[in-house]
């Protein structure tokens, strides 16, 4: 086993290094970086003129545009007057002493950039997370017990219903229906917690933030009740028609312990594996309609507009964070199965 983790801490080099390297020379052939984004800002001030310029209508001199000395000096600030591949050594040598660099726009580090992100994500991504392992379980092992019965095709219709709207057109529904709009004013409309918030008592704190989040997690959480529900139900069913389970019952053993005693632990094995994917995963979810739509400023609001602005080091930055950690929620979880079931022998498998 230790010699596994340590071959698959190994091959994590590699691969994060590719897809540092394949992200960075993507970004050096895509067009608008930050020097021509500050060049058409100065341009828009210009043509703006009078107050509304400042101090930038001096740098911008009309049809002439920005004079080279300022261009150079514009790339060296941001560091496009290094060759590439200097750039790129640098920065991931940077990465390693966890340096992220500085957001172009926001003048903040990206470390406490993510930071400042991260309640909205850890709200949206853990909610959505608990809640869809704490339906979906127990609903998709009725359903096995279930199976054919009313119950059975009633709750796959409605969850089948439910995958199929998209999650941003579900919220944009409950916002005109409960949210104030054209119907009831039940929810909050928009944000993490309600004004005033930080003076409210403690058990007023809770409930404000709960109330909050009650559209955008049913918004996101309905379309991955399908796949779990149908998922456990699947697997129920194909342990509860094996051999054992006849001989658990003709030794005299109740359906009910047969269930949880026998078949629940081979059964919840492609359930759990999936877990600590999955819970790492929560931290750093990005919705960007869903947070659009509720006015979050959460993980997917920010990578979308750091894309748009080419707010290299952002995106790279948390490129480089997520791609880390999904890493190693993967070995976390082929880990995992040894845990549930010792019988799984990785490096027998490999010989």
């Amino acid at each position: 086993m230790l010699h596994y983790i340590l071959k698959r801490l190994l091959l994590m080099v590699p691969t994060l290094f590719g897809v540092m390297l394949i992200t960075f020379v993507v970004t050096q052939f895509v067009p608008g970086g930050p020097v021509e984004q500050l060049i058409n800002q100065l341009k828009h001030h210009n043509q703006i003129g009078g107050e509304a310029s400042g101090g930038l209508q001096g740098l911008y001199r009309g049809a002439t545009g920005l004079d080279e000395e300022r261009v150079k000096e514009l790339k060296a600030f941001y560091g496009f007057d290094k060759p590439a591949y200097e750039r790129f050594f640098t920065m991931i040598w940077r990465y390693l002493t966890l340096d992220f660099g500085d957001s172009y726009f926001h003048h903040k580090t990206v470390l406490e950039l993510v930071i400042s992100k991260m309640p909205v994500s850890i709200s949206l991504g853990l909610w959505t997370f608990f809640l869809t392992y704490l339906i979906c379980i127990p609903l998709g092992i009725a359903k096995a017990v279930r199976d054919g019965t009313a119950f059975d095709v009633t709750t796959s219709t409605v969850i089948l219903i439910g995958y199929a709207i998209p999650g941003f057109i579900l919220g944009l529904t409950l916002l005109v229906l409960f949210g104030g709009g054209s119907f009831w004013n039940v929810f909050p409309l928009r944000g993490l917690v309600s004004d005033g918030w930080a003076q409210m008592p403690w058990p007023s704190k809770i409930l404000d933030y709960l109330w909050h989040m009650v559209l955008p997690i049913t918004s996101m959480m309905v379309g991955s009740l399908a796949v779990m529900t149908l998922l456990t139900k699947n697997s129920f069913m194909e342990e509860i028609r094996k051999q054992y389970v006849l001989t658990a019952h003709a030794k005299g053993l109740t359906s009910r312990r047969v269930l949880y005693k026998h078949v629940f632990r081979n059964a919840v094995i492609p359930l759990i594996t999936g877990f600590p994917s999955a819970f790492i995963g929560a931290f750093f979810t990005g919705a960007l309609l869903i947070e659009t739509i509720f006015s979050l400023d959460g993980m997917g609001l920010l990578s979308y507009e750091s894309i748009m602005k080419r707010d290299y080091p952002v995106v790279l930055g948390t490129l480089y964070m997520f791609t880390l950690l999904g890493l190693l929620a993967k070995l976390f979880t082929d880990l995992s199965y040894v845990l549930i079931d010792p019988r799984i022998q990785f490096e027998s498998v490999e010989r």
